[in-house]
């Protein structure tokens, strides 16, 4: 039998009516549905299932919680007075645009003051000191109770109850000589090298059995020396050898703990930390140590080491400092996003990739050039950015106003013109609009323009990594529009003063001048 067809109004007066707190087979009796059809809807709707058990409340009894929560200014103590169901209260607050408790302190009303103002979330979470998870709560207008969250439609996800969360599984441990000791950890096998626990269990029970070293040695496939060696070691009890203590004891004496090769104070950890400061990533950090101090063997740190320092052994003021250094000024690793996918918006025809000489991929030749703008808060303002292939040297375009076809062209003529014509042979970018004028950039610059193939960012990667190094000085979501052209002058002298991996730790300030020299 085909499944029965329903109407978008049908649906849309069903959900109407579910929303309103109307039971599922009511609204599906009064709208003409099946109930299965019905709880699909609410499925797909997000919607709470009303149980027939839940109590319903009159809307004179609504408006007089509202009323008296207006004279109290407390949810919770309101519901408790009145007999309300507190979570049903909070969602008719919340619904009112009634807020209370910790959520209407200075600190809340500041954050959202400055976001109003298109202040950065991270900006203005450093700015209060909050958490950046407690930030995206109060931007998304998520509200938090003892028992849960209430979300900006009305929905409740209540925590996980502590029945629950009392039956997850913890670490088994034992005690050894006065310390706690990881069970799971102690049974694990490392290496065949080594005696595992039944090894020890057996060569108790061939001890007890009479047994000499050499003759245990010979059953157990070891050498007499292991023998000798576990018995004389390992004995830590006035019974004689016992295995499970011999174990705890041996795997107890394996730690090697030591401090912290940046936690201790000295020239290392300070040339890291200026480094750091000057927005060094790690990895130019221990690359450039082996060039400035090549006969300092105590002047070596691995770029993993510094990250240990931030994400692992720092606490406190000293991890957040450390980690607001750090190119995307995470304390917590995190893993990469896809970027977003860009559409071609041209009416006039374009160069594409594929037409783009063979010697500008090779990188040998200089004056080949990547290209993209980096977008501020609300899309209202831009910065264009340019860099050098061979050289990955960086300029900066100023667009004070608007990012046009004609204001981008302008720019770009702008931050090219000093540059020799040896200097200016392509610009590769992506199908962005802004890049319109692209007839009149190549008749003013002599330089032949190539796009990309639509949602392939990678096919000019220079710039792409150029403009994850910018964003440290260019965030997302602040006023590009602030900076002058002296700003993003200076922004560029700094990173093009960076050492990089991929021009064996020059920078690409030395490359370019040497260019310049020889052009």
């Amino acid at each position: 039998m085909p499944a029965r067809k329903y109407t978008e109004q049908q649906r849309l007066e069903f959900v109407a009516l579910i929303d309103r707190g109307g039971s599922v087979r009511a609204a599906a009796q009064r709208v003409g549905v099946d109930p299965s059809t019905a709880y699909r809807w609410v499925k797909a709707a997000g919607l709470s299932t009303p149980r027939s058990t839940q109590r319903r409340y009159s809307p004179e009894q609504k408006a007089a919680f509202l009323a008296r929560l207006g004279e109290v200014g407390n949810v919770s103590a309101v519901a408790r007075e009145l007999g309300f169901n507190r979570v049903t209260c909070y969602v008719w607050a919340h619904r009112a645009g009634i807020f209370t408790g910790a959520y209407a302190d200075a600190k809340r009303q500041e954050f959202l003051r400055l976001r109003s103002e298109g202040v950065s979330r991270r900006e203005a979470a450093k700015h209060l000191g909050v958490e950046s998870h407690q930030a995206l709560d109060w931007d998304k207008g998520i509200r938090g109770f003892s028992k849960g969250r209430i979300y900006p439609d009305g929905r409740v996800v209540l925590y996980k109850s502590a029945e629950i969360l009392a039956n997850v599984k913890k670490p088994r441990t034992a005690w050894h000589q006065g310390e706690r000791v990881d069970l799971g950890r102690v049974e694990q096998v490392i290496d065949a090298r080594y005696l595992s626990l039944l090894e020890r269990e057996r060569l108790k029970d061939l001890q007890q059995g009479g047994l000499s070293i050499r003759q245990i040695a010979v059953a157990m496939g070891r050498a007499p020396s292991t023998i000798s060696r576990e018995l004389r070691r390992n004995t830590v009890s006035r019974h004689g050898y016992l295995p499970h203590s011999a174990h705890r004891a041996s795997v107890k004496r394996r730690e090697r703990p030591r401090q912290a090769k940046l936690s201790v104070e000295g020239p290392l950890r300070d040339y890291v930390t200026a480094k750091l400061a000057k927005r060094w990533s790690p990895e130019q950090i221990s690359r450039r140590l082996r060039r400035d101090f090549p006969h300092d063997p105590g002047m070596r740190v691995s770029c993993e080491t510094i990250y240990q320092a931030v994400y692992v052994h720092a606490r406190g003021e000293l991890k957040r400092e450390l980690a607001r250094s750090l190119r995307r000024g995470r304390g917590a690793r995190k893993p990469r996003r896809d970027p977003q996918a860009r559409t071609g918006r041209f009416v006039d025809p374009i160069t594409s990739l594929a037409e783009r000489p063979a010697e500008v991929e090779d990188r040998v030749l200089p004056g080949h050039w990547e290209g993209d703008l980096i977008v501020g808060g609300m899309q209202r303002s831009a910065v264009a950015t340019l860099v050098e292939r061979t050289t990955r040297y960086t300029l900066l375009g100023h667009l004070p106003v608007e990012r046009t076809g004609e204001a981008v062209r302008d720019s770009l003529i702008a931050a090219l013109a000093d540059l020799p014509s040896g200097l200016r042979r392509t610009l590769t970018w992506d199908q962005g609009a802004e890049m319109s004028e692209h007839r009149a950039f190549a008749a003013a610059t002599d330089m032949q323009v190539y796009f990309c193939d639509p949602a392939s960012p990678w096919q000019r990667g220079t710039n792409e990594n150029t403009n994850g190094l910018l964003r440290q000085y260019l965030p997302k979501g602040s006023d590009l529009s602030i900076h002058t052209v002296s700003d993003l002058a200076a922004i560029a002298a700094e990173l093009n003063g960076r050492p990089r991996k991929a021009l064996d730790w020059d920078t690409p300030a030395e490359h370019f001048a040497a260019l310049l020299d020889s052009a």
